[in-house]
């Protein structure tokens, strides 16, 4: 191996970083269905977006704004496109204060009323997710680590450690009730931080099967 130093390298994505409080979540909805195409728009049309900026690409799906738009918005579509017949993954990005992120698109006027929850409290069903926090670009970072999984027990979604994540299960509002108050700790505590998530509802995969 080379002992030479690497040259700093240019950053093309990357800028200042945004100095607003935006918080963004990139999601993908994987319904194992032939249905996946109506089960999919569907659920996105649904979802009520004045308080949320939103984009729906090839890829994905990207809500911005305040932290409880954005997970308000992310757990409305997601419980729209919920079948009880149908096994469905959502792959979710939760991030906030990336230094490649910007100020743009960031719909942070609005107030603290939650457009979707009234038109989903009453919708529940179990939801099994991999879960990862990283706290980045700071020491100490474990403890923050540490805290998020106590908490996930506190509030009752804990089920196990495995490799690389935690695991959790509960219902659906419980779940992402955690996510909020993940991210609710972490604007208090780190300056940017990236919640990934993998929930899964209806799998026909055998507990203990791998």
């Amino acid at each position: 191996m080379s002992n030479e130093k690497l040259e700093e390298l240019d950053c093309p994505w990357c800028g200042r970083g945004a100095s607003l409080d935006i918080t963004g979540c990139r999601f993908v909805l994987c319904p194992m269905s032939d249905e996946y195409i109506d089960i999919i728009l569907n659920a996105v049309k649904k979802v009520d977006t004045s308080k949320v900026w939103h984009n729906t690409d090839k890829l994905s799906t990207i809500y911005r704004g305040k932290r409880i738009h954005v997970t308000d918005a992310a757990k409305a579509c997601f419980v729209n496109a919920y079948r009880p017949d149908v096994h469905m993954v959502m792959e979710a990005t939760f991030s906030k204060g990336c230094p490649g992120d910007s100020d743009a698109d960031s719909f942070l006027s609005e107030d603290g009323e939650l457009l979707n929850e009234k038109n989903i409290a009453g919708q529940h069903f179990p939801v099994l997710c991999k879960f990862a926090f990283y706290p980045m670009g700071m020491d100490g970072y474990i403890r923050h680590i540490a805290y998020v999984a106590n908490l996930a027990i506190k509030r009752g979604v804990y089920l196990e450690s495995s490799h690389y994540a935690t695991l959790l299960q509960g219902d659906v509002h419980a779940v992402f009730d955690y996510f909020n108050e993940v991210m609710e700790y972490a604007e208090q505590n780190i300056p940017h931080y990236i919640l990934e998530a993998t929930l899964s509802v209806n799998s026909p995969t055998e507990e203990g099967k791998q």
